[in-house]
């Protein structure tokens, strides 16, 4: 482990607010009462020269308020495209204002070939999908749809209601979150499922419950691991990718967030999360006894 960082600009007053301010204020997430909770781990970086990509990964002990880090700067204030991960947002909205039904609706695919940024083909995105099976697998056709029958104005609102990154849809309702309009750092991304997981979001607990199910990827009697990730491409044509969640071990929740960046080759639909299990494994998890 290197020396502690310290950032001395932590909004040091966010675990003092009540639940109901808390959700409408800004996800700036370094939040302690010591400017010391925050290491900076230099071994994180073997796992980004391993996949050839450059980025940032953060892992919050919630019981101890403290950060394991790697780009410390970059985790703070870098912002890039949510991609896939904006799909937290777009269906708690679809849900909350009706545009989803249930975790059973399903919508007709269009026909259309559609494919991840590194060309592989994504052919279950073709075909009719419910809910559950679209939010499993990223279904971008799904979520854009999905988008275009909320439409701007309520989209909109919700996003300010968030402060959810720089909160900017511009023209495209049914891709704003993949085409860098919409842009948010790995700090507001670790906000946002920490306070999913306390169902602390502005959206009935019911609808938060289900999106927590529904990202879970592993649960056994030593760990729980739940996660969504991302993939695209930013404006230097350079590969983007996501993976951010939670791994609880004895009822104890960690929250993590790995943002990368590579080459338009990279398959980093697949890198992320196995970045994530390596990173987590280094750090003792897996084993029931965090």
């Amino acid at each position: 482990m290197q020396n502690v960082h310290r950032w001395v600009k932590m909004p040091v007053w966010l675990p003092c607010l009540k639940m109901g301010v808390l959700a409408l204020l800004p996800m700036l997430f370094l939040l302690a009462c010591s400017s010391n909770n925050i290491e900076e781990d230099a071994s994180l970086e073997t796992y980004f020269t391993q996949h050839g990509v450059q980025g940032s990964f953060a892992l919050l002990d919630n019981g101890r308020g403290s950060f394991t880090m790697h780009h410390l700067k970059r985790y703070k204030d870098s912002a890039y495209q949510p991609t896939a991960t904006f799909n937290i947002v777009n269906a708690l909205v679809g849900l909350q204002v009706g545009t989803i039904a249930n975790e059973r609706m399903t919508i007709p695919g269009n026909g259309q070939t559609r494919k991840y940024a590194n060309g592989d083909s994504a052919a279950t995105w073709n075909k009719t999908l419910s809910f559950d099976t679209a939010f499993s697998t990223n279904a971008i056709p799904y979520f854009q749809e999905i988008a275009k029958r909320t439409g701007k104005e309520k989209m909109q609102y919700w996003l300010d209601s968030l402060q959810y990154g720089n909160h900017q849809i511009g023209n495209s309702i049914d891709s704003f979150w993949m085409n860098n309009t919409l842009t948010i750092t790995a700090d507001e991304q670790l906000g946002l499922v920490k306070r999913l997981y306390f169902g602390q979001l502005p959206f009935d607990k019911t609808w938060q419950i289900l999106i927590k199910k529904l990202m879970l990827k592993q649960s056994n009697a030593n760990y729980q691991l739940a996660y969504i990730n991302g993939e695209g491409i930013l404006p230097n044509q350079q590969s983007t990718g996501w993976v951010l969640g939670w791994v609880e071990e004895n009822k104890h929740p960690y929250f993590f967030v790995l943002n990368i960046e590579g080459n338009t080759h990279t398959a980093l639909q697949n890198t992320g999360p196995e970045m994530v299990q390596g990173i987590l494994s280094q750090l003792g998890f897996f084993k029931g006894k965090k």
